[in-house]
């Protein structure tokens, strides 16, 4: 049997084991309640299509370069019947689960620069707990309609970004220079050492303190949102801000995720078939990124994105159900 086949069977267990000990701790009444909300199909059936649905997310989610979290909150949320506080709690968990187990392998390779993330992720996590608090003080409508809104401008940022692999950075900045903020890393591709540095520290600082507050609220990550400020804004290489936000992301989602947890908005029975579902698409994803196409899926997830906060907007405002 072979290592796939062997973690599939895995992970199987553990979502048909978490539905188990979830309908007996709570008996099937409450478990009802909590999962199915009018729904004509059995509770227990929702974290096995869940666990399918995060399988086959997490596979898009890395041919087309976006983080899971950005993907399962509008889509889970407005095509499950899950509370909205519960998706979010589990979007988080999902965004961390990816980038606690890439992010060491990054820092070795030098591509994850510590100093680069550091200032960026004190701000993005003291805001994300912040935001993780705010979000769920609010009613379900107000954040379900903002989430929409943001959602859709998400769809615009990845319609319109573009990426340079080694922007101009001509002089690095007071602040940046203060903070040693430069480095050294090796670019395969083209078999040299590469030196960079950033400048526009200061709006960038301020642009993190947006981007956690988001992260947080919506339970989103904030991939979508680092790497083009440190890639576009600051002037750091492509592989540095792509690598960095992945760090990132393991500092930020974990400040915000114990807010979640703290008021018991993490609920075993989505959170652990979503994460099982989304750790095994992403290994199947990075197998099948060197055929596929990752424009022509870019554009599919950016559709079901648009859909999904389309369908969250108007949820939120009471004219979609």
């Amino acid at each position: 049997m072979s290592r796939t086949l062997r973690r599939l069977f895995f992970l199987i267990a553990v979502v048909a084991m978490v539905i188990g000990f979830y309908s007996i701790a709570l008996g099937e009444e409450e478990a009802v309640e909590v999962v199915q909300k009018g729904s004509s199909i059995v509770w227990w059936m929702w974290p096995i299509i869940l666990f399918v649905f995060t399988f086959l997310l997490g596979i898009l989610a890395v041919v087309a370069g976006v983080g899971g979290g950005v993907l399962f909150v509008p889509i889970v949320s407005s095509f499950f019947p899950f509370n909205l506080d519960f998706v979010r709690g589990a979007g988080l968990l999902v965004a961390l689960t990816g980038a606690l187990s890439a992010g060491p392998g990054l820092l070795k390779r030098g591509l994850a620069n510590l100093r680069l993330a550091l200032p960026m992720a004190l701000i993005a996590s003291t805001c994300s707990i912040f935001g993780a608090m705010v979000g769920l003080a609010l009613p379900t409508n107000v954040v379900q309609t903002a989430l929409g809104g943001t959602i859709i401008m998400i769809v615009i940022i990845m319609a319109t970004a573009k990426r340079s692999d080694f922007p101009t950075v001509e002089k690095a900045d007071t602040l940046s220079t203060v903070l040693r903020i430069s480095g050294i890393y090796y670019e395969e591709s083209a078999g040299k050492e590469i030196n960079w540095q950033i400048h526009r520290t200061p709006l960038g600082l301020a642009l993190f303190v947006l981007i956690g507050f988001m992260a947080g609220m919506f339970g989103l990550g904030a991939g979508w949102a680092n790497v083009p400020v440190l890639n576009l804004l600051l002037g750091a290489p492509l592989k540095i801000s792509v690598a960095t936000s992945v760090f990132l992301l393991s500092i930020t989602d974990t400040a915000a995720a114990w807010v979640y947890v703290n008021k018991g908005a993490v609920l075993p029975l989505i959170a652990a078939p979503s994460v099982a579902g989304m750790m095994l698409g992403t290994r199947i994803g990075v197998r099948i990124l060197a055929k596929a196409k990752p424009k022509a899926v870019k554009w599919i997830v950016i559709s079901f994105l648009f859909l999904a906060g389309f369908r969250a907007l108007l949820k939120g405002l009471g004219i979609w159900g």
